[in-house]
């Protein structure tokens, strides 16, 4: 399988908001890392919300991140029904890869502090 890594820096403004891009992308997303810098990073209180930039699908989405951290994300799947899938034996969800074409992955990020700056690692392959 290739895999491409893009680095996106985001730095936050006076309200504690930015966001920023990744080139358009194909692909599954397979891990996103938040890299929180020793200093001058965003405040313990800072929201995550990471979708497709035209479809909307969520592909992470945390209050609160205090440190650095990787994320593997995986969304439900369904049936051709259109239904839930899940595992019989609990009732569990089926998770698989978040598929993306042709869109370019948005990082919003909230309540991040007065200044700062974070780097996210979006791996997609």
């Amino acid at each position: 399988m290739y895999a491409t890594k893009h680095v996106v820096t985001i730095a936050v403004d006076a309200e504690g908001s930015g966001e920023g891009f990744t080139p358009v992308v194909n692909g599954r997303v397979l891990a996103i890392s938040y890299i929180k810098p020793s200093e001058g990073g965003y405040a313990d209180t800072v929201d995550f919300d990471v979708t497709t930039e035209d479809s909307e699908v969520t592909i992470w989405d945390e209050d609160n991140v205090t440190a650095s951290k990787a994320v593997f994300p995986r969304a439900g799947t369904h049936t051709t029904a259109g239904v839930a899938a899940v595992y019989a034996a609990a009732g569990e969800p089926v998770l698989d890869h978040i598929p993306i074409v042709n869109e370019r992955i948005k990082i919003a990020v909230a309540n991040g502090g007065s200044s700062g700056t974070g780097a996210f690692h979006v791996i997609v392959g």
